[in-house]
C-alpha cells in the first residue's frame, strides 16, 4: 500500500490525458448527436504539428522557449484537420442517416492515419519527441517528471477555460442552445454552422493540447497513437455521460485511476496474477465501462450540459 498515492498520481496524470481528449468527442456529440471516430488521429496529427514547429526553429532554441510555438503550432494543425473534416465530410451528411457520418468517421480516421505515415518523413517508426529538463521531482513519497507537471497544469487551465467560455460567452449560450434544441436555435438567430465549426475547433485544440502531453511523457509520437488512445478518451466521454463536458474529463480521471490501480494490484489478488500488469490495463478500462453502463446507463454525471442551463 506505500505505492498507493505513486499509483492514484499515474492514475490523474492518465485521466488528464484521456480526459482533455474525450472533451472533444462530448462537444461533438453534444451539438450534432456524432460520434467523431476521427477525433483519435485530430489528436494524433497536432503531435506531428508541434513537432514540425520544433523541427523548423533555430537550431539550439530551449525547449521552454519552444514550448508555446509548439502549442500554437500543434493547436493550428489539429483545429485545420477537425475544421476541414466538419465542413467536407461531416457537414455534407448531416441530414443523413446516422450510419453515415459514422462510417465516415470511421474512414476519415484511416485516412488521416495512412496519410502522416506515409508522407511525414520517419513517422512510421515512430519520430522522437523533445523533452523537458530536469526533473523527478518529489512531492512526498510521489515522484514526478517535468511532463507530468505540464498535464497537471494545462488540464485544469484548459478545463477552466471552457467552462467560462461555454457558461459566459455568447458563442457559448449559442453551443448551449444548439445542443439543447438547433432549429429552435436557429430561429432564434443562432449561426448554427458556426457553432459546430467552433465546437470541432475546440475539441481539436484540447487534443493537440493532450498531443504534446503525450508526447513529452513518452518521448516520440507516431501515426497510431490516436487509436487506442482515441478509443480510451471515447471510453472517458462514455463514463461520464456523452454529451456533458464535465463528465469528459470526470470520465478521463475515474479511467485513469482505475486502469493505474488495476495495472497495480489486481495481480495481487489470489486467483488473478496473471491478469494484472500493463498487458492487461486496456482490458480493465473496457471492464470499468461495462460495469458503469449496466450500473448507470447514462453515465457517472449523465445528462448533456445544455439541458441544465
Amino acid at each position: 500500500m506505500h505505492e498507493l498515492p505513486q499509483q492514484l498520481a499515474n492514475g490523474l496524470i492518465l485521466g488528464s490525458l484521456y480526459g482533455l481528449i474525450a472533451i472533444g468527442y462530448t462537444m461533438v456529440y453534444g451539438i450534432v448527436q456524432l460520434i467523431n471516430f476521427a477525433h483519435g488521429e485530430i489528436f494524433m496529427t497536432g503531435g506531428f504539428g508541434a513537432l514540425t514547429t520544433y523541427t523548423v526553429l533555430p537550431s539550439g532554441t530551449g525547449i521552454w522557449l519552444a514550448l508555446p510555438l509548439m502549442l500554437l503550432g500543434g493547436v493550428l494543425v489539429s483545429v485545420i484537420v477537425a475544421v476541414g473534416a466538419e465542413r467536407f465530410a461531416y457537414r455534407p451528411l448531416r441530414g443523413a442517416p446516422k450510419l453515415a457520418p459514422l462510417i465516415t468517421a470511421i474512414g476519415l480516421s484511416l485516412a488521416l492515419q495512412q496519410v502522416v505515415e506515409q508522407f511525414y518523413p520517419g513517422a512510421k517508426s515512430g519520430r522522437s519527441f523533445p523533452q523537458l529538463p530536469g526533473g523527478p521531482f518529489h512531492v512526498g513519497s510521489v515522484t514526478l517528471q517535468p511532463a507530468d507537471l505540464f498535464l497537471f497544469i494545462a488540464a485544469p487551465l484548459c478545463m477552466g477555460a471552457l467552462a467560462a467560455f461555454v457558461g459566459k460567452t455568447r458563442t457559448g449560450r449559442g453551443m448551449q442552445a444548439t445542443a439543447q434544441d438547433p432549429d429552435t436555435a436557429k430561429l432564434m438567430g443562432v449561426n448554427t454552422d458556426r457553432i459546430i465549426v467552433i465546437a470541432f475547433a475546440l475539441g481539436a485544440a484540447f487534443a493537440a493540447v493532450a498531443a504534446i502531453a503525450w508526447g513529452l511523457r513518452y518521448g516520440q509520437v507516431a501515426p497510431s497513437m490516436g487509436f487506442l488512445a482515441g478509443l480510451k478518451a471515447f471510453t472517458a466521454a462514455v463514463l461520464g455521460g456523452i454529451g456533458n463536458i464535465y463528465g469528459a474529463m470526470l470520465g478521463g480521471l475515474v479511467l485513469g485511476i482505475a486502469e493505474a490501480l488495476a495495472t497495480a494490484y489486481i495481480q495481487d489478488v489470489p486467483g488473478m496474477h496473471q491478469l494484472g500488469g500493463g498487458s492487461w490495463a486496456n482490458v480493465w478500462a473496457f471492464v470499468l465501462l461495462i460495469v458503469v453502463l449496466l450500473v448507470r446507463p447514462q453515465g457517472l454525471l449523465g445528462e448533456r450540459v445544455a439541458d441544465r442551463a
